[in-house]
């Protein structure tokens, strides 16, 4: 009986191990996209995340929320010094996020300012 539990216990934590490994480090796709940068906080109540938001259009019509793991502090460094300005953001979607994570699937891996082609300023 003990065997029987320690071998259900030890495949219920393999599993839950690999379903953290999966969504960890296993894309679904990456890319890149251009806009405004809107917004970038560090917000939660129990578990403080990196998150932001993109503005795709003039009037603000498309909005891409990303969110940024904390371990990437160049990349949210960036992000607090371009708040406001056009940037280039890339990016890995994952399958799924835990909460500690990010609120959103989209994860931003590095920032590039550019210069916007609605205005003419960088």
């Amino acid at each position: 009986m003990k065997k029987a539990i320690l071998i259900i216990i030890s495949s219920l934590i393999l599993l839950l191990t690999l379903f953290y490994l999966f969504v960890y480090f296993v894309t679904y796709s990456q890319g890149v996209r251009s806009g405004e940068l809107i917004k970038i906080s560090n917000k939660g109540f129990l578990v403080k995340t990196w998150e932001g938001e993109l503005s795709q259009g003039i009037s603000g019509a498309q909005i891409f929320k990303f969110s940024v793991l904390d371990k990437d502090e160049e990349v949210i460094e960036k992000l607090l010094e371009y708040q406001g300005h056009y940037v280039k953001l890339t990016y890995v979607e994952r399958y799924f996020t835990f909460f500690w994570l990010g609120d959103t699937k989209y994860f931003i891996t590095k920032v590039e300012k550019e210069k916007s082609p609605h205005f003419n300023i960088q």
